[in-house]
């Protein structure tokens, strides 16, 4: 567990206080016999801070970004598993003809 998955966890606790202050907001407002309107601008800046700190977490976290090659034989049909049972062919699709040939009107 390294420094980014400890700030990915703090901003969903951050995303939790501002889904719980919201709530208590409401509550709040009730009792007071008051309408909502939206949540107050401390909850909006704990929602920015913890929309950040858990998009920077989700970036970070993954490890580095690899290029996919598209002539890869990795990518290949091939290279699937031998265990085929959930590819099934006979469904709705075959009513249309397999050839289908669309026009654009100019």
């Amino acid at each position: 567990m390294g420094f980014g998955f400890t700030v990915g966890v703090f901003g969903v606790l951050i995303l939790s206080h501002a889904a719980y202050s919201t709530i208590q907001y409401r509550g709040l407002l009730k009792i007071m016999e008051e309408e909502f309107s939206g949540p107050p601008l401390t909850v909006f800046g704990e929602l920015v801070v913890g929309l950040i700190l858990c998009m920077w977490a989700a970036l970070t976290v993954p490890g580095k970004f690899l290029s996919i090659h598209p002539d890869s034989e990795e990518n290949r049909i091939v290279s699937l598993p031998e265990n085929l049972d959930f590819m099934i062919f006979n469904h709705r699709g075959r009513v249309f003809p397999s050839q289908v040939d669309l026009k654009l009107n100019h």
